[in-house]
């Protein structure tokens, strides 16, 4: 197992911004209010590393083609992240989570595992996550994608308000959308000088 430093930082920096303005963060939110925050983060974690573990599998199946192709399909996924971010959220913040009021353990973790696994699948942070495992490596890239989905998940829980009355996340997706895109650039310089 060879883990690079370089991919864990950039997986986590990346999966970080995109997942920051998305639904999953709100109902983190929403179910720690009405939930045990604790509970609800080991339900959320749960499920966002059964993702990337899925992703990451993913992610080194395109790894076996050969190097352009894999550059030109990482490419073009940065891009439409890119462009997905850069046009806006679609509506999620706008969207009202309504969350029963749940006690105990197994019933918070179930809910929140749930929650999140439903609504994860095809996300743009698990279409992210296989890209940089082709490119990048399997294990750092399910490091750092994990521990930025788990961090989101925690300071949805512990911070969430302040975040959203204090930071635009138009603002957060931007950057995010900025990063993708010079990551397509890059990826596609690749294909032609590498």
């Amino acid at each position: 197992m060879h883990l690079d430093l370089l991919a864990i930082i950039t997986a986590f920096g990346l999966i970080f911004l995109a997942e920051l303005p998305d639904k999953t963060m709100f109902a983190s939110l929403a179910m720690g209010t009405r939930m045990r925050p604790l509970y609800v983060w080991f339900g959320t974690s749960s499920a966002f590393i059964v993702h990337v573990a899925i992703a990451v599998g993913a992610g080194s199946l395109i790894g076996l083609l050969p190097d352009w192709i894999v550059k030109l399909v990482s490419a073009s996924l940065f891009a439409l992240g890119a462009f997905l971010l850069l046009r806006g959220s679609g509506g999620d913040d706008d969207d009202e989570t309504e969350v029963k009021t749940v006690t105990g353990f197994w019933p918070v973790y179930s809910t929140a595992f749930m929650a999140v696994f439903i609504s994860e699948w095809g996300d743009l942070t698990q279409i992210t996550t296989a890209n940089l495992a082709a490119s990048n490596g399997t294990w750092s890239t399910a490091i750092g994608s994990a521990a930025a989905l788990m961090s989101v998940s925690a300071l949805a829980l512990l911070a969430g308000k302040f975040i959203a009355k204090r930071v635009p996340l138009k603002t957060v997706q931007r950057i995010g959308g900025l990063c993708m895109l010079g990551l397509a650039i890059w990826t596609t310089v690749e294909i032609f000088t590498g």
